[in-house]
């Protein structure tokens, strides 16, 4: 699983079975964090099928943090997602989960499709998020205006931000 998943194991699992392995996923979210109520329900029910049931929506690093399952729910917990279209995020030393603002879909001052820019880096990197092959996290943001509200200039090895430019 790459960067999806952090390994996590007790150093005590005989007194402490319960989180003997209490694995960290990462799911990697829509470009602008915009969900359906429906598609909230099916990754809820995958979480409480095969996980603790907590999670952190976006945490820092955009991510959906779904936090606590063993190494053997691994496998379903993957194939489920992906069966629903969705994929892991990133983490450790490879590139992480691109994020973007909410760009033309809401805001007024938008210059570029920062979602359409993000969906399309995420897809063409996405053996990147995976598999780490950089010697340290590298992250992407796209920002639609100099508003920057992703931080990408501050919180990005690759900022994006739009700029209006006139004739």
């Amino acid at each position: 699983y790459g960067g999806g998943v952090i390994g996590r194991y007790c150093d005590l699992p005989e007194e402490f079975p319960g989180v003997a392995h209490f694995h960290t996923v990462r799911v990697n979210p829509p470009s602008g964090f915009f969900y359906t109520s429906k598609a909230l329900k099916e990754l809820c029910d995958i979480w409480e099928k095969h996980g603790s049931g907590m999670w952190n929506m976006h945490g820092s690093t955009g991510d959906m943090v779904w936090l606590g399952t063993q190494t053997d729910k691994l496998e379903p917990i993957f194939a489920e997602i992906t069966a629903k279209g969705w994929d892991l995020g990133g983490s450790g030393s490879c590139l992480r989960t691109p994020s973007s603002c909410v760009g033309m879909a809401r805001c007024e001052f938008a210059s570029i499709d920062s979602m359409d820019i993000c969906h399309t880096l995420t897809q063409k990197f996405q053996d990147e998020l995976h598999r780490p092959a950089f010697p340290y996290k590298f992250k992407i943001k796209v920002s639609a205006c100099a508003n920057d509200c992703t931080a990408a200039v501050a919180r990005a090895d690759m900022p994006i931000i739009g700029t209006w430019r006139d004739n």
